[in-house]
């Protein structure tokens, strides 16, 4: 069943970050988990790889995450399962080879899989109770990886090339990546969703959301849709997947956070000029050529005194815009001051607060800026589509910039 409305019953409890005193095992929250003062039992850490160590988490087993890569990077963080936005990592810390940890994100997690269909009806809110919808991970599910409380996959894989230098007359100088992968999955109608974090070995974080089970099988004229199974007897619906992130960066501590728009306008031209915009109001704005922006720590300083920071790249997306009363789509990054009601960027179920992200959007001055990116993907169906349905993923990238002087390998 999909769900818009939130029964009131869960609201309390799903308003919090925790549910109860304790969680018993499979609970749908970590409830209070004692903090830790090493690393859990459990926890993935590769042998012999040393790091500096990290604050302690505000959690301790099985919600504690802590992985040491094969290049010495360190990634450290708390996950714990909402009844509204499903997984939830807090306390994303990481520590570069040699170097000292860096905090990146106070909180992340979904918040919203909006999901309209071409013809007008029907329209999807999927996020209101995704925490109820986990999917219990078979062993298969999570390979090579670590099941936590059923709901969780922790595990390791390779990102390709971290790099490769040719060097005439001597060996080239190269190295495989490595990435954490923490995930979970959801089943929504006819959808399950597959909601994953990667945390590189270099300090970049990925987070995509994979779109598999089941078509909705929703007929349509052939101006809305695709033909398949056999013949042109069934039209399948397109549709597209708004699906919203909700990042509180912490950059290297709460304080001193500013949120900057970079562009490089000269399309056309032999030159570009870099154009920076600071935020210090609560904006949104939409995706261009060449467009990104960063959450910069405006007193810490890497080795080469540069300020740290984090960057979000979001040029992949399908880019929907929806009609007036879905103003919450028409644009592809929202900032707004850090609000605890403010939880979806759509149908939010907080009692006295806006419904939706646009609506947050009221100009008041950034002291503790919260980001929201939009990524939208069209899905026009295909005879590969047919049951199992293969994954198609969406997501965006954070980048570290100037959080190191040097290439962390």
């Amino acid at each position: 069943m999909r769900l818009s409305v939130f029964p009131a019953a869960l609201l309390s409890c799903a308003l919090l970050l925790t549910c109860g005193a304790a969680a018993p095992a499979g609970a749908l929250t970590p409830a209070g988990a004692p903090a830790s003062t090493s690393t859990s039992t459990g926890a993935l850490t590769s042998a012999g790889a040393s790091a500096p160590a990290a604050p302690e988490p505000a959690c301790g087993s099985p919600y504690l995450i802590d992985q040491v890569l094969p290049n010495g990077a360190r990634w450290r963080l708390c996950w714990e399962m909402r009844v509204i936005e499903g997984l939830t990592l807090t306390g994303v810390t990481y520590t570069p080879p040699r170097g000292r940890p860096i905090k990146v994100l106070r909180s992340t997690a979904l918040a919203q899989i909006h999901v309209p269909y071409d013809s007008g009806e029907p329209r999807f809110h999927d996020i209101g109770t995704l925490g109820e919808n986990a999917v219990t991970l078979a062993s298969a599910d999570c390979p090579g990886g670590e099941r936590r409380e059923r709901f969780v996959c922790v595990t390791t894989r390779s990102r390709g090339h971290g790099y490769l230098k040719s060097r005439p007359g001597e060996p080239n100088l190269s190295a495989q990546g490595r990435e954490l992968v923490v995930y979970s999955a959801f089943q929504i109608g006819w959808y399950t969703y597959l909601v994953e974090w990667a945390f590189s070995d270099d300090g970049a974080i990925t987070p995509r959301v994979g779109a598999t089970g089941s078509l909705s099988g929703f007929d349509t004229g052939p101006e809305h849709g695709w033909p398949t199974r056999s013949g042109n007897t069934h039209i399948e619906q397109s549709h597209t997947h708004n699906i919203f992130w909700r990042l509180d960066f912490d950059v290297d501590g709460r304080k001193n956070d500013v949120v900057e728009q970079y562009d490089f306008p000269g399309s056309g031209t032999a030159k570009r000029t870099l154009s920076r915009t600071v935020f210090t109001k609560e904006a949104k704005a939409v995706t261009a050529p060449a467009r990104w922006w960063r959450v910069v720590d405006t007193e810490s300083r890497n080795a080469d005194g540069h300020r740290i920071s984090w960057e979000i790249g979001n040029s992949d997306s399908a880019r929907y815009r929806g009609p007036a009363d879905e103003a919450f789509t028409r644009a592809d990054l929202y900032v707004t001051q850090y609000r605890a009601c403010e939880r979806l960027a759509s149908a939010n179920p907080a009692p006295g607060c806006a419904a939706s992200v646009d609506r947050y959007v009221t100009g008041q001055r950034l002291t503790d800026p919260v980001l929201w990116v939009n990524v939208s993907y069209h899905h026009v169906a295909r005879d590969e589509d047919a049951d199992p349905m293969p994954t198609h993923w969406q997501g965006f990238r954070i980048t570290p910039r100037d959080a190191m002087a040097e290439n962390p390998r």
